[in-house]
């Protein structure tokens, strides 16, 4: 058991908004559920006093959360190789492969990042979601930071609320793009397929902003780098097909093969194989939340990315396709 404090200040964009609902996005370290509960039992107060979890906010309140933490993680530690590219007494930077899950969840009970973090470092149990401060799907690969002590916990997660951590990604899309853009389009749940993302009106869905630019062109797909000034579920691959240009081989948000004509079967079959998301996490950068050392890291994008995007331009060579 730890006693953790927070103080922080209501955006003024939540004016009109349940303090439940602003709460939960302002510390997404914590669930939603213990945060009610602390508020609940008076340990969040709101302008020194304390507060109902639907009162509506006018913005710009001070917000105080004094609360005693017991384990957070209840998951079992399991060992698993980790490509880990940075370590200190804080936090860790690691590479996570395309396939590998991050949070233990119905279906994926064990052996998932957690597992395999709790038993790395075992003093992440006694942090929220054992320091994990942002997600990647399951078969996305790329690079994630994660917390080791609460003060680098708190930072990161107000750096990440602050758009101040960079993240940028590289995809290949269908579809051949003539220039990059930016989506600036909000994000919730789907109204019917609780599995998916989709893009809502302002009302219904949260903040999303994706920056792209092209990177290479061949006869029907697309290298994009695209950067996350928000950080939504399924952001990339929700904006990416709302434009038309879905990820190659995304099995939520994709619209099946897009060959070029006279593809040759290697190509073909190399489409028909490629059966994730082709989006990879390639560069992160921030400022050390304690030290304040100036920190960047990039990945090389996986051999499966590699080989794809080696046969989509040997194709693009082949036909002598004119970008």
């Amino acid at each position: 058991m730890s006693t953790i404090r927070h103080e922080a200040r209501v955006p003024m964009a939540a004016a009109g908004r349940r303090f439940d609902q602003t709460l939960a996005e302002m510390f997404p370290q914590y669930s939603r559920s213990r945060l009610t509960a602390w508020v609940k039992a008076g340990s969040v107060l709101l302008d020194g006093r304390a507060a109902a979890p639907r009162q509506l906010l006018v913005g710009g309140e001070a917000v105080l959360i004094e609360a005693e933490v017991a384990v957070e993680t209840h998951a079992e530690p399991e060992a698993m190789d980790l490509d880990i590219r940075h370590e200190d007494d804080h936090l860790l930077v690691l590479n996570k492969p395309a396939g590998l899950v991050v949070h233990p969840g119905a279906g994926n009970p064990a052996g998932t990042l957690l597992n395999a973090l709790l038993h790395h470092a075992p003093a992440l149990n006694e942090l929220a979601r054992a320091g994990i401060v942002h997600r990647l799907d399951k078969e996305t690969s790329g690079l994630m930071v994660v917390a080791k002590t609460v003060p680098a916990q708190t930072g990161l997660v107000a750096m990440l609320s602050r758009h101040e951590v960079v993240r940028q990604y590289e995809a290949v899309v269908l579809g051949t793009m003539v220039a990059g853009g930016t989506v600036d389009e909000p994000i919730g749940r789907h109204h019917h397929d609780r599995l998916r993302q989709a893009v809502r009106d302002e009302e219904d869905g949260k903040h999303a902003v994706t920056h792209y630019r092209l990177r290479e062109r061949f006869r029907a797909h697309t290298v994009l780098q695209c950067n996350l000034e928000t950080g939504r579920t399924h952001q990339i691959r929700v904006h990416m097909a709302h434009i038309g240009h879905p990820l190659v081989g995304d099995p939520l948000y994709g619209t099946g093969l897009r060959l070029p004509k006279g593809a040759t079967q290697e190509l073909i079959a190399a489409l028909r194989g490629f059966r994730r998301q082709a989006l990879h996490a390639e560069r992160l950068a921030f400022v050390h939340p304690v030290t304040g050392e100036d920190l960047a890291f990039e990945a090389a994008r996986p051999a499966d990315m590699e080989d794809l995007q080696t046969m989509l331009r040997e194709d693009t060579k082949r036909v002598g396709f004119d970008d």
